[in-house]
């Protein structure tokens, strides 16, 4: 089974190599997404060697998995995993996302940082936000509450599931429409503990308090526009 993985980067010079290099031995193929990025984040991926997209203007994480994902089901991709440029997604943790797909157990699987000691590192603030994150899309988007990890952005997909997951948040509402979509639709899913490394760096780039309040009025006024 072909795997691809979809990076979607935007203003990541200095850290997509990085993240690239570390994904390259667990997948076969990488597509980058810069997602109009005002440094040297394309030219610095495609040093790397793998295949390159880039929005001219900045749409958002959502609307750059997105064309991730058609280019790498164009591409011939079995499973197609995603995973953040700023390399907090632990690469080792990829084999258990993508094993459950492999095994045919399941089409998508999520990652999850609080399952066993996996957020270990994570500061208080960003631990509250999440679990607030969790009780809202249980309570205003009909998230199950067994779903332990309500921004996670490590997934993987097989081909059939990415094909037909029709998500249309182009910013940071994308991970909850994701889950609704996928854990109120028909689709076999599973969660797995992943490994997120915290860094100085990743957690200054990493969504703030005040991010909560996007992502509801996203979710808000995306309901009425489908």
């Amino acid at each position: 089974m072909k795997v691809f993985a979809v990076i979607p980067g935007f203003r990541e010079a200095g850290r997509i190599q990085k993240t690239i290099q570390s994904v390259l031995p667990y997948v076969d193929s990488v597509v980058v997404v810069d997602d109009g990025s005002d440094d040297t984040t394309a030219e610095e991926a495609r040093a790397t060697g793998v295949t390159v997209l880039r929005h001219r203007v900045n749409r958002g994480q959502g609307a750059a998995l997105r064309t991730g994902t058609e280019a790498a089901l164009r591409l011939g991709a079995d499973i197609v995993l995603h995973v953040d440029a700023d390399g907090q997604h632990d690469p080792t943790s990829i084999p258990t996302v993508l094993e459950p797909i492999r095994r045919g157990e399941v089409e998508v699987v999520l990652g999850s940082r609080f399952m066993g000691e996996e957020a270990k590192g994570m500061p208080v603030t960003r631990r509250m936000l999440l679990v607030a994150g969790r009780t809202f899309n249980a309570f205003a988007v009909g998230v199950p509450r067994r779903v332990t990890d309500p921004q996670s952005g490590f997934r993987a997909l097989s081909a059939a599931a990415a094909r037909r997951l029709d998500f249309r948040q182009d910013r940071f509402a994308h991970c909850s429409e994701i889950l609704r979509l996928v854990t109120r639709g028909d689709y076999r899913w599973v969660e797995v503990p992943v490994r997120i490394i915290y860094s100085a760096d990743s957690l200054k780039k990493g969504q703030k308090p005040w991010d909560a309040a996007r992502i509801a009025w996203q979710l808000f006024i995306g309901a009425f526009a489908r």
